[in-house]
């Protein structure tokens, strides 16, 4: 089991409110990926985060807790993303909430498990932009900016660009890559076929597919292949 991140090309985002069979998690968790990330933005709560989790502990694949409402902070996760969305209108997704859980939790947090995610949501139709009040009115040099706070500012070991929905725009996402010195781009948005993850894997460091997965499995399955076969070809040129 690798959880070092700056590994990961591959990872599948598992939403704990919405359903997926047993024969189609297995396919998920023994498909090659690097790691599973369980996350939502609306209708997360502890059971179905911790119901979830036990079904994916079956298998030796990395899972991960992406935390976004303080009440589904669940024990037995690998690791723990703290988004902070950069662009939200609404301070409380971007140091609010992380305050009153640290108030909660701070004393007992094993800190070598939590990692922060320097997060912009680029999508404003889709459910995050809504629930942060995301401002995705932004141009190259807003989100550069903000990839230049997440690495060397804040330090976050991950940026995490969000289309939540939507295909993105992939030369934006490959000029943050070009930019930043330590964080890892993790890119996550309308991947539904191979084909697209060949372009994000070219983008980005690291490719979340998610909600591909409950409408097109296949494709979905199939973008771990295509990601690796990028990274194969890139290492040997």
């Amino acid at each position: 089991m690798h959880l070092d991140v700056t590994k990961w090309n591959h990872v599948f985002k598992l939403d704990p409110d919405k359903e997926l069979s047993d024969e189609l998690l297995e396919q998920v968790c023994l498909s090659g990926t690097d790691a599973i990330l369980v996350g939502g933005s609306t209708g997360v709560t502890f059971d179905n985060t911790v119901d979830l989790m036990a079904r994916i502990r079956r298998y030796e694949v990395p899972c991960v807790l992406e935390i976004s409402d303080q009440e589904a902070i669940a024990p037995g996760f690998d690791l723990f993303f703290i988004p902070m969305v950069l662009n939200a209108r609404d301070p409380r997704w971007i140091v609010g909430n992380h305050q009153k859980a640290l108030r909660e939790y701070g004393a007992i947090l094993d800190w070598s498990q939590v990692l922060t995610e320097g997060y912009v949501i680029l999508n404003g139709e889709s459910a995050a932009a809504r629930v942060t009040q995301a401002d995705t009115a932004l141009d190259v040099k807003d989100v550069e900016a903000y990839a230049r706070m997440a690495d060397r500012l804040l330090r976050c070991p991950i940026f995490y660009i969000e289309y939540s929905g939507m295909f993105g725009d992939m030369a934006l996402v490959a000029r943050t890559r070009e930019l930043v010195q330590s964080a890892r781009i993790f890119y996550g948005g309308g991947i539904d076929s191979p084909e697209k993850a060949r372009q994000a894997a070219e983008a980005a460091h690291t490719v979340v597919v998610g909600n591909a997965l409950y409408e097109q499995p296949e494709q979905a399955l199939a973008t771990v292949e295509a990601v690796r076969a990028v990274r194969t070809a890139g290492q040997a040129s």
